[in-house]
This record gives structure tokens, sequence and C-alpha cells, in this order.
């Protein structure tokens, strides 16, 4: 009947209420996720029933819009910049290429590889892609000649990354530190201000050499 509670009691369940509501909405908000965007669920950690044990319950991937990590020679970090156009190719199809676009550049160099990385996004409508794929990147950067030398002849330091090769000078042998830039399948591409056309370079042997010793040329 109304007016048969007092006051105090209708504080209480009102109290009760507002309390049990409050525990309601936070289960709903917490038990419940909607992600952000549409994709495919690549992996599911638990069944029904299961207890939780640390790991995401799902794995949603999103297929129609991929993204990639892409190492660059640090030789061509000032031709990158965000918004620039590349291609995709795969062999699963030979024939098709797949357009992309420059995200991120990232500003540092990676000191034990000399590249960069840049984040590449690549429209995926068809769903032709699929996250873990190899692929290969090409952009165009404009002509530029360049020194090429077989792969071999180029020497690591022993405890360090740096790279050289010897030359002949005066018809001895002369150690010189090189930057590596694009590789073309058995040649690598050499940066080095000492080395310009008329320059031997040794490519046969310059394992064996030493710096200064007199080289003897085999024709």
């Amino acid at each position: 009947m109304y007016g048969s509670a007092t006051q105090q009691q209708y504080d209480q369940i009102t109290t009760q209420y507002n309390s049990t509501k409050e525990q309601l909405d936070f289960l709903e908000t917490n038990t419940y996720v909607k992600a952000p965007f549409a994709g495919v669920i690549s992996a599911k950690n638990y069944e029904d029933g299961e207890l939780y044990g640390g790991q995401p319950i799902l794995v949603l991937t999103q297929i129609d819009k991929l993204k990639a990590l892409v190492a660059i020679p640090e030789t061509y970090f000032p031709l990158f910049k965000a918004g620039m156009k590349l291609t995709l190719s795969t062999d699963i199809y030979p024939n098709q290429t797949f357009p992309a676009t420059v995200e991120i550049v990232y500003p540092t160099i990676d000191p034990s590889s000399h590249t960069f990385q840049c984040k590449i996004v690549i429209p995926n409508g068809k769903n032709l892609l699929r996250p873990g794929m190899y692929v290969t990147t090409a952009i165009g950067l404009g002509k530029a000649n360049a020194l090429v030398v077989p792969y071999q002849s180029v020497e690591k330091l022993v405890g360090a990354n740096d790279r050289y090769v010897f030359i002949v000078e005066d018809g001895r042998a002369k150690r010189v530190s090189v930057t590596l830039g694009q590789r073309f399948d058995q040649d690598i591409e050499i940066i080095a201000p000492e080395i310009v056309p008329g320059v031997e370079v040794v490519t046969t042997g310059q394992h064996k050499l030493v710096d200064g010793v007199k080289v003897n040329i085999v024709k």
C-alpha cells in the first residue's frame, strides 16, 4: 500500500538498486566487446566453459586493408616520403601487381643492417592477399648510375658490421670501407668516395689479402 514504507527503507532499496545497476552496467561493458573494424577470427584460444588463462579469447584479423614493414637501404632515406605510391607482387599471383602507399617513414637507421623501415598500407578489397604472405615491393625513384660489384667481393670486418673491399693502388692492395646499396641477384651496389670509374676492385682471392700487400693480378 502506498506510503507503507518509511523513508529509510525507501532510501536503502534505492541504494541497493543503484548499486546493482552499476554492477550490471559494468559487466555488460566488460563482457561484450565490439571490435572497431570488420575482420575474420584467426585464432580462438578457449572453448565455452573453459577457465580464462591470460591469452586473448579471440584474435580478430583485418584483411580488407593490410599493413607491412619494409626494410630499405639507408642510401635511399632522403628519397622516401609518406604518401609515395609503390607496387607489390607475389609468386602466388604471377601476373598481378597490387598498389600500396607509404604510410610512415621511420626516422632511425638500423646500425647492424644499414636499413630503415617504412610502414606501407595495402588495399585488399578482393581479399587476394593474406597476412603472413611473402611479397616483393617495387617503387620508382628515377634512374641513377651505380657502382656494382660481385657480392662475394665484399668482406665483413670481424666483430663488427663494417663492410669493405680491396682495390689495387700502385700495385698493392688497399682496403676501402664501403656502404652497401641495393642488391641485384649476385651483385651488390657499393658506395665509397675512393672508388670511381677506372679503379680496380679485387673480386677473387680478396679474403687472403691484407692492407698494403703486393697484388699479383692473374689475367
